[in-house]
């Protein structure tokens, strides 16, 4: 008799084969997470290339509030105090409109769309450019021709608009003119917003190709701004998601001019509630 035991019999473990449909769902997924992390990369780096101006800024807000405190505490008639407690007051609702602005622009929301005025979107994103341009030697014109109230995601949207005041203030090396202006289309469908500079402009050949990704026609600065590419690809995918038009004319030598159209939101009755 054999006192050998039967051994148990080892099975392989099932070999697991993903289906060619179950990949490209997973390499979809992976396409989607790409695009997430990389719009709050873009989010991220066009915060940066301001903070430096923001900064800057709220050191002047503090310096004049606490100097004309200073006053008003050595100052004993009423006048003087009253002068002071003016420019305490305005320094402080401008810090308040630059928070406001930084809150508006950071604050995400998903895919979510409302119907906002065109006007308040972009003087949100402008109160956060106002010292960049200024310490680069840039006048700005803001020219509010209409409210057109649109469908938009508003922190993409005002994600684009950033994007493009800080490309239109770097191709402005040494300083210039930047015309910014919100309107109602001409066939009244749609709303308008253009960003124009009076910088170096672009040639004809580079032209077709700004918007395909990781083209650039400027090289990185000591700062590591621009350069990467991804900006202006990154404009035109918001706009055509929001089913709006985004358009370039430019000029070497005179400057560049995107205008970008949305169209206009649907009546209050006919809109769904958010």
């Amino acid at each position: 008799m054999s006192l050998q035991k039967d051994l148990p019999t080892r099975v392989a473990p099932e070999t697991q084969i993903t289906s060619p449909e179950r990949q490209i769902e997973q390499l979809q997924q992976q396409v989607e997470e790409l695009q997430r992390q990389l719009l709050i990369a873009q989010k991220m780096s066009s915060v940066g290339q301001l903070a430096s101006s923001i900064t800057h800024e709220f050191n002047n807000i503090l310096t004049t509030t606490i100097n004309y405190a200073k006053m008003g505490l050595r100052h004993k008639d009423p006048a003087t105090r009253e002068k002071c407690f003016n420019r305490i007051l305005s320094a402080g609702q401008r810090a308040a409109k630059i928070t406001t602005g930084m809150l508006a622009y950071a604050r995400s929301k998903g895919d979510r769309k409302d119907a906002l005025d065109l006007a308040q979107v972009v003087g949100d994103v402008l109160v956060l450019c106002e010292k960049d341009l200024q310490m680069n030697r840039v006048k700005l014109q803001l020219d509010v021709m209409g409210h057109p109230l649109c469908e938009v995601n508003v922190s993409h949207v005002q994600q684009v608009i950033l994007n493009l005041v800080v490309n239109a203030r770097q191709a402005m090396n040494g300083g210039g003119m930047l015309f910014v202006r919100v309107a109602m289309s001409d066939d009244g469908q749609m709303g308008e917003i253009s960003v124009r500079d009076t910088g170096s402009g672009i040639p004809a050949d580079k032209l077709p190709k700004i918007f395909e990704p990781f083209y650039t026609t400027k090289e990185a600065d000591d700062r590591g701004q621009g350069g990467t590419g991804l900006g202006l690809s990154f404009c035109r995918d918001v706009i055509e998601a929001h089913k709006g038009r985004l358009r370039v004319e430019s000029t070497v030598g005179q400057g560049t001019t995107f205008t970008l159209k949305l169209p206009l939101a649907a009546p209050a009755s006919g809109r769904k509630s958010a």
